[in-house]
C-alpha cells in the first residue's frame, strides 16, 4: 500500500486525487448544511459527471488536462494545460460537459421511475437545469464555447438571455458570470474575422458548423422541455403533500 502510495506521490497524481477528493468532500458538506446529505452527495456527483464530459473530450483530442476542482455554491472546473489549438476542438470539449452530464441527469431520472424515490426526481430536475444553464452562449458558459465556431459574434445573443436570467432569478453567481463574460462580449464586439490569427482558429466547414449548430440547438430543446415536465412533476410532488 505503501509503495502505491509512493509511486502515485512520484508520478503526480495523489495530488490531483487529494485535489478533487478533497474539494468534492468540501463541497458535499456545503451543500449538505442547506439540502441534506443525499441530495449533496448525488449533485455533486452530478457535477462531477458534467466535467468528466469535458475531462474525456480534451483527452480523446490529445490535450493535456488536470482533473476537476470544486468550489461549493460555484461548481467546478478542469485545467487545461494546454488550450485548444482550433473552434472546432474549443466546441468539442464545450459539448462534452453538457452531454454527459445530461446523461447522468437522464440516469436519476429513470431511478425515479423505477423507485418513484423523490430525491431522484430533484437531483434529475437539478441536472437537466444545470446543463441548461450552461449552454446559455455566452463565453465562459460551455454555450459560449460551443456557439463559437459559428462566430464569437454569437455571443452578444447571450447577453440579454444572461440578463434575463438574473432577472427571474437574481443570485451572486450570475453576477460573477457576467464578470466573467464581461471580456468575451468585448472580444465578440472587436471580432475581426478577417485578421489572420482568427481565419486560422476559426476556420472551419460550413459542414462542420452546421454540425455544432445541430448538436446545440437539440441538446439546449431537449434540456428546456425536459427540465420544464420534471419541474411540473415536483411541484404536483409537493401539492399532494398534507
Amino acid at each position: 500500500m505503501i509503495k502505491a502510495l509512493l509511486a502515485l506521490l512520484a508520478a503526480g497524481k495523489l495530488g490531483k486525487v487529494l485535489l478533487t477528493g478533497g474539494t468534492m468532500l468540501i463541497s458535499v458538506f456545503a451543500y449538505a448544511l442547506i439540502y441534506g446529505w443525499w441530495y449533496a452527495v448525488g449533485f455533486v456527483l452530478l457535477i462531477f459527471v458534467h466535467e468528466m464530459g469535458h475531462f474525456l473530450a480534451a483527452r480523446q483530442r490529445g490535450l493535456d488536462v488536470g482533473a476537476p476542482t470544486f468550489i461549493p455554491f460555484v461548481g467546478a472546473w478542469i485545467e487545461l494545460k494546454d488550450l485548444p489549438h482550433d473552434v472546432e476542438t474549443e466546441a468539442w470539449i464545450g459539448l462534452a460537459g453538457p452531454l454527459l452530464g445530461s446523461v447522468g441527469a437522464l440516469a436519476c431520472y429513470y431511478a425515479w421511475r423505477v423507485t418513484d424515490a423523490p430525491l431522484m426526481l430533484a437531483l434529475a430536475y437539478a441536472g437537466f437545469f444545470i446543463n441548461l444553464f450552461n449552454l446559455i452562449p455566452i463565453s465562459p458558459f460551455d454555450g459560449g464555447r460551443i456557439t463559437a465556431i459559428l462566430s464569437p459574434r454569437v455571443w452578444l445573443l447571450g447577453v440579454p438571455i444572461l440578463i434575463g436570467v438574473f432577472f427571474w432569478h437574481p443570485s451572486p453567481i450570475l453576477i460573477l458570470m457576467a464578470v466573467l463574460a464581461a471580456p468575451q462580449v468585448w472580444k465578440a464586439i472587436k471580432f475581426d474575422p478577417n485578421a489572420p490569427e482568427n481565419q486560422a482558429y476559426y476556420s472551419v466547414t460550413p459542414a462542420k458548423r452546421l454540425e455544432y449548430a445541430v448538436y446545440y440547438l437539440a441538446l439546449a430543446g431537449f434540456l428546456a422541455l425536459i427540465s420544464y415536465d420534471v419541474h411540473e412533476m415536483l411541484e404536483q410532488m409537493h401539492a399532494r403533500r398534507p
